[in-house]
């Protein structure tokens, strides 16, 4: 039987423009589009913007849900639940959980974990239990000795669309600087001087033996799958060479101006968190998105592990900086992250997609998502 209902007096954020109009939603996807509303009809929006349901490519936002305190191992299904919730208040309708593959021995988690929080997210999803669309988003830690065994346990998941080449090695991309990850390692776990240059030396020495290898070996199996690519953290000229020559599609975080400049010389679609644009920069020091915005570097937001700073930094965006229009801001977290990973069927407002939409009210620094549709049906 054929659903159909309007969405009407909404100010439209389309992935060119902004207009005043309706939105015709016919079976879960969008039917029409008419710049004159109609007083007499469907549901009123009352001047609220309407935006495309927000898409997410990096959130680690689950492992705090499935792992509270130190210790302690929350229900798995309840877990995602809980997050699958907070991302939809937030005007997420897609979204692509990060679990971490390749261990150290800081983790408090287990690959075994991270493939039992893949299967209750598949298991909720398959059940009609979660409000929005999820997909899976393996970080693999490739100077991880067991990085392999762990992407073993997703070879046959079909819900994989976006994995990330990751090397936290102290000394290179992210840490850069070895006296910053110094004072912030030995300030996080209490090493003695001695104890941090010989876990330092120790961390290199396993990123010279494994990462070259683990990243050759991904990415070949991520070609054959047609999973996306990503690099993280690239700082240099010549970690991005190296992305290119990898067939990476998407460059995560970049550290440097540098870097983000090289990547979108690259073709790559350059990604950075939310939370950097809100917070007004880099927790870490690194690059501002702020600024790569800017320089018209800046392609995809992702919350990171924020889910609300999704929409609220896409507003700032155009709010605070020149060049940037609402439209433009509004397409780094729903058109763009959509068309990323290949899912051309959601992300903007246009005839023919899917009917994920936002109801934002904005009237302070902060804006309200008041309601949230996923294929035309409210879930939020």
């Amino acid at each position: 039987m054929m659903t159909e209902t309007v969405f009407r007096n909404a100010r439209l954020v389309l992935p060119d423009t902004v207009i005043q109009g309706d939105v015709l939603v016919r079976d879960g996807l969008i039917a029409a589009i008419d710049a004159a509303s109609s007083p007499d009809r469907g549901e009123d929006m009352a001047g609220d913007w309407l935006v495309p349901g927000l898409v997410e490519l990096h959130t680690d936002h689950l492992e705090s849900h499935y792992m509270p305190r130190p210790k302690v191992r929350w229900n798995a299904l309840a877990s995602v639940q809980a997050h699958d919730a907070q991302v939809a208040a937030s005007g997420i309708t897609t979204v692509l959980d990060a679990l971490r593959v390749g261990m150290d021995e800081d983790s408090r988690v287990t690959s075994a974990d991270m493939r039992l929080l893949a299967d209750a997210i598949e298991h909720a999803q398959n059940a009609g239990r979660l409000r929005a669309d999820h997909f899976l988003h393996l970080r693999c830690e490739v100077s991880s000795p067991d990085v392999m065994e762990g992407f073993k346990l997703f070879e046959a998941d079909d819900r994989v669309r976006l994995a990330s080449l990751m090397d936290h090695t102290p000394g290179q991309r992210q840490f850069v600087s070895l006296e910053a990850y110094k004072i912030y390692y030995q300030g996080k776990t209490g090493m003695s001087d001695d104890e941090f240059a010989a876990f330092a030396a120790m961390r290199q020495s396993l990123a010279g033996k494994y990462s070259d290898t683990h990243r050759e070996q991904i990415s070949a199996v991520c070609h054959e799958r047609g999973i996306v690519l990503a690099s993280h953290d690239d700082a240099t000229d010549a970690h991005v060479a190296e992305a290119e020559a990898q067939g990476i599609a998407v460059a995560e975080f970049p550290t440097t101006l540098e870097a983000a400049r090289a990547s979108h010389k690259a073709g790559l679609k350059v990604l950075m968190g939310a939370p950097n644009v809100v917070r007004g920069g880099s927790h870490s020091g690194n690059v501002s998105a702020r600024t790569l915005a800017e320089e018209g570097l800046l392609d995809v937001l992702s919350s990171d592990y924020i889910p609300f700073s999704l929409i609220q930094g896409a507003f700032m965006l155009a709010e605070n900086v020149d060049g940037v229009s609402l439209n433009q801001a509004i397409n780094m977290v729903t058109k763009a992250p959509a068309e990323a990973v290949g899912l051309t069927d959601r992300g903007a407002i246009e005839v023919g997609r899917r009917a994920d939409l936002v109801r934002v009210f904005t009237e302070e620094e902060v804006p309200v998502v008041r309601s949230v549709w996923r294929e035309g049906v409210r879930v939020s």
